[in-house]
């Protein structure tokens, strides 16, 4: 079962677990240059991503944040836009007037780095946390007037050093850096508030994620989840790191938004994530193919034929077509399956309709189309 979050709204695409898990990617252009910034926030969106993140480092960026709204608006695009923001308060509050929402960095946000290590007694852990506190009111006001959601995103790399010197480098460590900044907003009364655990080890993430969780059942909150494993790299390596700590997260219930973070195109991230969403059945976006790796049993070229299969259903949205060598495993392993095909003997290809023998025996060159007429036959076809 799905965690039960609260809802954060952002802007016209609620976020929280009565609403679909959220695709989302980031732009990696120069946020200076609206032209460029907005033709790749569009290509996002048009690949699926319902919210667009825009780095804003400075004040300057962060006022820029309105021109690209105001661009992308004029062109009919009305996504919801995340400002992600780390050292620059005052870039966060300028965005916060702006946009939908605001992603901060509680290692950086109002900690600098010191190139000597510090151990805090009790009373300066305590003062420093009263001056995060004072130095997050501006913001919390700002968001509470605009409506602007915010998004404690913790990373592995750049925890503070008031956190690593009490908790180490470490999963617990991400968890209270994120958390401190939690109650405080808990304690203004502002609950329009995400987080996310970030690392490049996938271990790492799913830790620190599961951690949170069980933390803030502890204290009976319910907030929404960001999931990433963040700079995973690209092509195969950045997809299955990707998958594994996305997946296994919410496999487990949790997990409100996704962004597949890839050494390539941001639009390249959003393929990515409708699959990882669909092998966990939480969002159909396309047909699903069933197939066996083939053995020295299969009767026909099955990479071929699940080739021609998938050109002619491509388009056939949550449509489950199973392609099975032979006949000792196939109906069983399909059984999930709308419509199967499968190997009976040499060159002869049985029809499955869910798990009814529905023709048998056809032969190979004309098993293909008639499978496509068994799916016209039963109302199950569109056209593309």
């Amino acid at each position: 079962m799905r965690r039960k979050t609260h809802t954060v709204y952002i802007g016209d695409l609620p976020l929280g677990s009565d609403y679909p898990v959220r695709l989302q990617s980031m732009t990696n252009t120069n946020t200076m240059d609206t032209e460029a910034t907005v033709a790749q926030s569009i290509r996002i969106i048009e690949a699926g991503g319902e919210y667009v993140r825009i780095t804003a480092p400075g004040v300057r960026e962060a006022g820029q944040l309105a021109v690209i709204k105001k661009e992308l608006y004029r062109r009919g695009y009305r996504n919801p836009l995340i400002a992600d923001v780390h050292f620059n308060p005052k870039a966060a509050e300028t965005a916060a007037r702006i946009v939908e929402k605001v992603r901060i960095n509680p290692g950086n946000y109002a900690d600098k780095k010191s190139s000597t290590p510090k151990t805090y007694t009790d009373s300066e852990y305590a003062a420093e946390l009263e001056r995060i506190h004072e130095r997050l009111l501006p913001l919390i006001r700002i968001c509470k007037e605009n409506g602007t959601a915010i998004r404690i995103g913790s990373n592995h790399g750049s925890l503070s050093d008031r956190i690593v010197n009490r908790y180490g480098d470490s999963p617990q460590g991400m968890v209270e850096s994120a958390m401190e900044f939690l109650r405080i907003f808990e304690a203004e009364n502002f609950n329009q508030v995400a987080l996310s655990m970030k690392a490049s080890n996938v271990r790492v993430v799913i830790e620190s994620t599961r951690l949170l969780v069980e933390r803030m059942a502890q204290e009976n909150l319910h907030y929404p989840l960001h999931l990433g494993v963040t700079e995973a790299g690209e092509g195969e390596d950045g997809r299955i790191k990707s998958a594994v700590g996305i997946g296994s997260l919410l496999m487990d219930g949790i997990g409100d938004t996704i962004r597949v973070s890839l050494t390539e195109a941001p639009e390249a991230e959003i393929p990515v994530a409708l699959n990882i969403l669909q092998a966990c059945r939480l969002r159909i976006s396309k047909p699903e193919y069933i197939s066996c790796p083939s053995c020295g049993r299969t009767l026909f070229d099955l990479q071929t034929t699940a080739a021609k299969i998938r050109e002619r259903t491509s388009h056939l949205k949550g449509l489950k077509i199973g392609i099975m060598g032979c006949i000792v495993n196939g109906p069983g392993e399909m059984a999930d399956a709308d419509y199967g095909y499968v190997g009976a003997g040499p060159g002869r290809i049985t029809l499955y309709k869910q798990r009814e023998v529905v023709k048998r025996n056809i032969p190979e060159e004309q098993a293909v189309e008639e499978l496509i007429n068994l799916i016209k036959i039963n109302g199950d076809w569109k056209d593309s």
